[in-house]
């Protein structure tokens, strides 16, 4: 992973684990000790499944650039889908809050996102090799008259 990479998932992540904290604090004062797990299960799976997706997205372009786009859009519509497969799967346990895991599991992915769109803004990231103005300049070829 190169150091850009690796500092735009750092950048996603922090933010992230902070507004889980916040939503821990808030759900275990609101709905009690299950409330505070289910919070924190909620921040965990999204930083998960983000942080792979990302991953993911940043070995396809890396292999594949002209699947970048195309790959992005189907990477962030297959994390939506699984994190409501996972609300789905876990609404009717009984070791956590589900109402503080759908919220948490809300407000980390817009956080997420939103971080993650901040970082790449404020990403230095070259769009032009700077070498290349030092190649060799091809011979003219053809008549110059």
């Amino acid at each position: 992973m190169l150091s850009n990479d690796a500092r735009t998932l750092l950048q996603a992540a922090v933010p992230t684990a902070a507004a889980g904290a916040v939503a821990a604090v808030i759900s275990g004062i609101v709905a009690g000790g299950k409330g505070a797990i289910g919070a924190v299960v909620g921040t965990l799976v999204v930083i998960l499944f983000m942080g792979i997706g990302m991953v993911v997205l940043q070995r396809t372009a890396k292999q594949f650039p002209q699947l970048f786009q195309a790959m992005g859009l189907m990477l962030y519509t297959t994390q939506l889908l699984l994190l409501f497969v996972f609300m789905a799967a876990f609404k009717d346990t009984t070791l956590f809050s589900g109402k503080a895991l759908a919220f948490t599991l809300l407000a980390a992915t817009l956080v997420w996102v939103a971080a993650q769109a901040r970082a790449y803004m404020k990403a230095k990231i070259l769009y032009v090799d700077p070498d290349s103005s030092k190649a060799e300049k091809p011979e003219k070829t053809g008549s110059t008259a």
